[in-house]
């Protein structure tokens, strides 16, 4: 494993297809809500925001219009314009395979620059993420023929043989970037024996950014503080400031405590700009 003395990537989850206000109020469920959130976090350093989108209802969603909507407003707030959007094409609720890759095919002003792919099926405590093989590659196929980023998803030691398995089949090219979540019930755990492995098989050229979920949250953000290229945070993944006492979290509350962290740390900010050029495919 090594160090990552370079500025730190934060990485904004704001809100993901379950958690809902019934246990933090500061959940946002609302497209504008959305937007909010994510340009205040970016006025604080967050320099990339993963999206996911809600009914009207205010469950999951994976209508492309409504992620277009979204992409329009985020870019159209002069302090989020220029983040790196990456949107979800998560298979946790039932999507089918079209559905999922829906998103991908937005164009112009519109598309996203990164598109989230888990690269396994795994259980949450309240469910399971199913990702089959040939999903993963139809996902993995039309990101790359659309010219957008992967975000690949790991939650334990066997979806990064499987990113090798897509390496060598041409279907992600470098650089990479991984988010290495610990802290899942069916996963790796937060500790820095089961980061390292995670990490210890990222291959070349990668970019890997550190989440946790729960508890795990700011422990795994310490961790990644010190050690990786990014973190990742936000009440997608953790509800509380302080979870002992049920104190509920705000998303640029949580950017602003890992932004005194990366401050402590002698880390600065990786601004949007800086991420983009990280993240080009070379000439």
């Amino acid at each position: 494993m090594k160090g990552a003395p370079g500025p730190l990537i934060i990485n904004l989850a704001p809100t993901g297809g379950v958690a809902d206000r019934s246990r933090n109020p500061h959940v946002p469920i609302d497209p504008a809500d959305i937007v909010a959130d994510v340009a205040a976090c970016a006025s604080l350093g967050a320099a990339i925001a993963h999206l996911h989108v809600r009914d009207d209802a205010g469950q999951a969603s994976s209508d492309p219009e409504r992620f277009r909507a979204l992409i329009r407003a985020i870019r159209a707030d002069s302090r989020s314009a220029r983040m790196v959007l990456c949107v979800s094409t998560s298979g946790r609720h039932g999507q089918t395979p079209d559905q999922r890759a829906a998103v991908l095919h937005l164009a112009g002003d519109d598309k996203p620059d990164m598109a989230s792919l888990t690269l396994g099926s795994l259980n949450f405590m309240g469910g399971a993420s199913v990702n089959p093989p040939d999903t993963i590659r139809m996902l993995a196929k039309t990101m790359l023929d659309r010219g957008i980023k992967p975000e690949l998803e790991v939650f334990d030691l066997g979806m990064l043989h499987f990113a090798g398995i897509l390496i060598r089949e041409g279907l992600l090219r470098p650089p990479y970037f991984f988010n290495l979540i610990l802290g899942n019930v069916a996963g790796a755990q937060c500790s820095l024996n089961d980061l390292a492995a995670l990490a210890n098989l990222l291959p070349e050229r990668s970019f890997w950014s550190v989440g946790g979920i729960g508890r795990s949250q700011r422990p795994a953000a310490s961790l990644g503080c010190v050690l990786a290229d990014g973190v990742r945070i936000g009440l997608e993944d953790n509800l509380w400031q302080d979870a002992e006492h049920r104190v509920a979290a705000s998303n640029p509350g949580l950017v602003r405590w890992l932004g005194d962290l990366a401050t402590a740390c002698g880390r600065p900010l990786a601004d949007a700009g800086q991420v983009r050029r990280m993240l080009a495919e070379p000439a």
